[in-house]
């Protein structure tokens, strides 16, 4: 007992440990975004402000326009995650409650895209943008990216409505409902768990993404996301490390926000997904 006592208190410290590792860059940078210049560069690696600047977030938001790149990836990622909630949840209900021939094969080939690099379909995905004249607008990065993730949402959502007993919908279909109706009214409100659970996957992917808006946006500077304005905040304003760190918590804040509120029911989905 004494011995795996002393296990187990090694493995707690340890996971410790690196725990502050890995948020001590976060802890530095949250702290230097409220430091004066000369503080940033006299402290080092010290991550607490002998004062508190709170205009560096100000001259970040309005001098880096900020402000104008945060409102565009929340549009990008609202739109994102409404066509891919939409989408995923209607193929993962067909999938999971149809069969019909060839329905294996078609799973294969299209869970085979899952491991297509974007690198690889961006140009003919371009090309079609171009063609259909939405490139360089905010409309032509929510579609790809929300089709960049139906495959994975999709099988998400097969799994949780396989692991749903079918005595729901036989009772419903006795009530005259048909298939539209039982999963309108009865099961897309119990696949809540898995709606937070798309939803957050996709949110986190769509707010961090940087190679589709640097690709479908890069005629119009003033449709960049937080992402890419970050990269080019580097190289425009090189000087303000203090007001880059401010726009790195400006970036992360709301997503740490949304993970925070939303982590039960993405544990609770990914449990229901994988039941099978």
């Amino acid at each position: 007992m004494t011995r795996r006592r002393a296990v187990t208190a090694m493995t707690h410290v340890a996971l410790l440990v690196s725990g502050l590792a890995w948020l001590y860059p976060l802890f530095w940078a949250l702290g230097s975004s409220l430091k004066s210049d000369d503080d940033f560069f006299t402290d080092g690696l010290n991550p607490m402000p002998s004062h508190f600047l709170w205009a560096n977030y100000l001259n970040a938001w309005r001098e880096a326009s900020f402000g104008r790149y945060f409102m565009n990836t929340i549009l990008i990622t609202l739109g994102t995650v409404v066509i891919t909630l939409v989408v995923t949840s209607c193929a993962g209900y067909v999938l999971a409650r149809t069969r019909f021939p060839g329905r294996g094969f078609c799973l294969g080939l299209v869970s085979a895209t899952l491991f297509l690099p974007h690198g690889y379909t961006i140009i003919p995905v371009f090309d079609l943008m171009q063609r259909l004249h939405l490139l360089n607008s905010l409309w032509s990065v929510i579609i790809v990216q929300a089709s960049g993730g139906v495959v994975f949402g999709t099988f998400l959502f097969m799994g949780y409505f396989m692991a749903v007993d079918r005595e729901l919908e036989d009772a419903a279909q006795v009530d005259g409902a048909n298939f539209h109706q039982t999963f309108a009214r009865i099961m897309l409100p119990l696949s809540g768990p898995m709606l937070a659970t798309v939803g957050l996957f996709t949110a986190i992917t769509a707010w961090n993404s940087f190679f589709i808006p640097l690709v479908f946006t890069l005629g119009r500077p003033e449709l960049r996301t937080l992402a890419i304005g970050m990269y080019a905040f580097i190289g425009e304003n090189s000087t303000e490390w203090t007001l880059l760190c401010a726009g790195t918590v400006i970036t992360l804040a709301p997503i740490i926000l949304l993970f925070v509120l939303l982590q039960r029911f993405f544990v609770n989905g990914l449990a229901g997904a994988v039941k099978q």
